[in-house]
């Protein structure tokens, strides 16, 4: 029964655990966190959908679960989830230099070719929480990123095969009939907006994980 349990434990244990970034706070698209843009899996549908008003404050909240020296960028795209890609430095990608690196903060910046908004950009290594407001229009299939931008692996390649960024999401819907939020959580699950489809959290597999080591404890012989 010892086995049953540890084998039912590693089949329970959050995929999030080999991730490098996952967002806790609102909850993401997906428990997924990759390399493939634009958030973190290709051809991913819309899930976990949030909703807020226009203007309205929220409190981002990630774990980085494998360090590396870099930084985060948080966008906004009001219409689907193609997002800028941090442009190599000085147009040096591929050239081998460490220095080819994405160095200007962009924060506050519309991208001409795909209209999404770096709302902070370079942000602190280290920081795993940021407090930003959300753009004042209303919109029904936007999304907000997150990136981590690891800097360890040189020569940054801004194109497909670049194994420097990993991306994540959250979806979203802007609407001034939504609740207000409160501005001390501003996560989307009170106060803040409503919160669509499921948690990625997931309370039933612990439950369960928790059954199992009480059973292990009552087949236990007695001395």
């Amino acid at each position: 029964m010892r086995r049953i349990a540890l084998a039912l434990a590693a089949a329970l244990a959050p995929a999030s655990a080999s991730a490098h970034i996952r967002i806790t706070s609102p909850t993401p698209r997906s428990a997924d966190q990759l390399k493939q843009r634009h958030c973190g899996q290709t051809g991913s549908a819309r899930a976990n959908v949030q909703t807020y008003r226009p203007g309205a404050p929220l409190h981002l909240v990630w774990d980085e679960y494998v360090i590396h020296p870099g930084w985060f960028r948080i966008s906004f795209q009001q219409n689907g989830d193609t997002f800028e890609v941090p442009p190599a430095s000085n147009g040096l990608t591929g050239s081998g230099a460490a220095s080819n690196y994405p160095t200007e903060d962009l924060t506050g910046k519309t991208d001409p070719a795909t209209g999404s908004l770096i709302i902070a950009d370079r942000i602190m290594h280290g920081r795993s929480s940021f407090d930003l407001t959300l753009p004042s229009i209303e919109c029904s299939n936007c999304t907000l990123q997150l990136t981590q931008m690891m800097t360890d692996k040189p020569p940054y390649e801004a194109d497909t095969a670049s194994d420097d960024i990993y991306y994540q999401c959250v979806d979203l819907v802007l609407s001034v009939s939504a609740p207000p939020t409160d501005a001390g959580t501003g996560d989307g699950t009170g106060g803040g907006g409503t919160a669509g489809g499921c948690s990625t959290s997931g309370g039933a597999p612990g439950l369960l994980l928790v059954a199992a080591l009480g059973l292990v404890r009552r087949r236990r012989p007695r001395p």
